[in-house]
């Protein structure tokens, strides 16, 4: 298995992870379970997920070594 693959695997399970940590503390948040934890949280999960998700499409694409 190359480098590049290890790496693009590795950005993928990143943007599954912290997509589901959002969508997670968004749901128990709007249950009322999670209250305490302030919106700019979800923000930050989210803005990370889209990160790491272009970052893997830019390394599958364009990064070929």
């Amino acid at each position: 298995m190359s480098q590049s693959s290890k790496l693009n695997r590795l950005l993928i399970q990143g943007f599954g992870i912290f997509l589901g940590i959002a969508i997670a503390v968004w749901v128990l948040r709007g249950f009322g379970i999670l209250t305490f934890l302030p919106g700019g949280i979800i923000i930050l999960f989210l803005l990370t997920a889209i990160i790491m998700g272009v970052l893997s499409y830019i390394q599958k694409t364009w990064w070929r070594f």
